[in-house]
């Protein structure tokens, strides 16, 4: 489980599939497979669910990465319908899943609120909502600059957009259950076992760990940012992003009921978004402070850039302690969209892009029955093209980033 050191179980020299990746791709792909008698084990570089799915903020979201507009736009409105629909099914999956194995994780549907960060942007909100109606059969709803002091304790915004069906939970608390219920389902879950090396034979794939070998019949990568040079034509189409966040010290009932009276997941209209919600009376407070992946300089640095875009929205949490920093990468795909599919012949799921706690949790349940069923090319993740850099400008090293998070900021200047 997260943070499990000795969490070290005998190798399997054979099996039917194996998954790279111990989060809640891999995890979600286990418990599935593994009920259906699958022989399955998850092969984890570090502890399970040590990455991103245990570190972020628990938001579990309608909706991709992209606008619905953007997608309509680029990919027609069917298979954008169908793609939208396939997020709310997200939220389902992981409620479905934390009720059917018990998982203490405060799981609730408590909605998100996105907020306009400029005047102008309240108006882009106004055609949110009338699409999204329209084309979705999707309610939201307004709120103004006016009433917003009864969805958000601060004067920052312009009024916001309210989502009723987004939810809200612990992520290490999940990724821990759900980890328990792939195992009790009969998945083998290997922690260290750092994947060196995949090949593929005439019948198996073999594939070298640093505990050892074993064989597969199968393979599915759900290695989000996380993603390496073992599978390098995944790795080139994957953009790692440090996201970091801050948590405060526990804060008393009253002041926690000023800032979210209704503890909605917040997030902002900016390129370089801040995020945040509360937790345990606790300002959970996020955002992409640095655009590089966490290490102890941007983690260190990110703390204080976090807790001035804090101040900066809430006034009142200026001498309040932070208690509790941490970062994790996310995992971007240059059109910002969750790709599925096969490549290599290997299976996988990628491109959360801060998505991940519902996308990937029910990406990993339905590549799995793709993959039980041999129909992967029918699933709504692998129905449009999965691109690279352009030009081919990226091996996987993001040597890139600077330059975007200050274009992000340049446009969060502008816009």
């Amino acid at each position: 489980m997260p943070g499990d050191d000795n969490k070290i179980t005998p190798f399997p020299e054979k099996v039917d599939v194996a998954i790279i990746g111990g989060g809640y791709t891999g995890l979600s792909a286990a418990r599935t497979l593994a009920k259906q008698g699958v022989k399955v084990a998850v092969l984890e570089a570090e502890t399970i669910g040590w990455g991103a799915s245990s570190r972020n903020g628990g938001m579990v979201l309608t909706g991709l990465k992209p606008g619905m507009q953007t997608v309509q736009k680029r990919y027609g409105r069917e298979r954008a319908q169908r793609l939208f629909q396939y997020s709310l099914d997200s939220i389902d999956t992981v409620e479905q899943i934390v009720q059917e194995e018990n998982i203490d994780c405060g799981f609730k549907r408590c909605g998100h609120l996105l907020t306009a960060n400029k005047p102008h942007q309240f108006d882009a909100l106004k055609g949110e909502l009338e699409f999204m109606e329209k084309e979705f059969n999707h309610k939201l709803h307004l709120v103004s600059k006016a009433d917003q002091r009864q969805e958000i304790g601060s004067e920052n915004y312009h009024g916001a957009l309210l989502d009723e069906c987004s939810a809200g939970l612990n992520p290490a608390q999940y990724v821990a259950g759900l980890a328990r219920a792939a195992e009790n389902a009969g998945a083998e879950l290997h922690a260290r076992a750092r994947v060196t090396r995949l090949r593929r034979g005439e019948k198996r794939f073999v594939i070298e760990t640093e505990r050892g070998s074993l064989n597969a019949e199968s393979v599915l990568v759900g290695t989000s940012g996380y993603t390496g040079s073992v599978t390098k034509n995944l790795q080139k189409k994957i953009i790692p992003i440090g996201s970091f966040i801050i948590a405060t010290e526990r804060l008393s009932d009253k002041l926690a009921n000023e800032l979210s009276p209704k503890n909605r997941m917040i997030f902002d209209f900016k390129h370089y978004l801040n995020y945040f919600r509360l937790w345990d009376n606790r300002m959970i407070f996020g955002g992409r402070a640095a655009f590089f992946p966490e290490t102890s300089r941007t983690i260190e640095s990110s703390a204080e850039i976090l807790r001035r875009e804090m101040i900066e929205v809430y006034p009142q949490l200026k001498d309040v302690e932070v208690e509790y920093v941490w970062g994790g990468t996310l995992d971007f795909a240059f059109d910002m969209m969750t790709h599925a599919g096969q490549v290599d012949g290997v299976y996988y799921s990628l491109g959360y892009a801060g998505h991940g706690v519902a996308m990937a949790t029910h990406s990993g349940k339905t590549v799995a029955e793709a993959m039980l069923k041999g129909n992967i090319g029918e699933h709504p993740l692998a129905s449009f093209a999965f691109p690279g850099a352009p030009l081919g400008l990226y091996n996987g090293t993001p040597w890139f980033l600077p330059l975007a998070g200050a274009w992000h900021k340049i446009l969060d200047w502008v816009e």
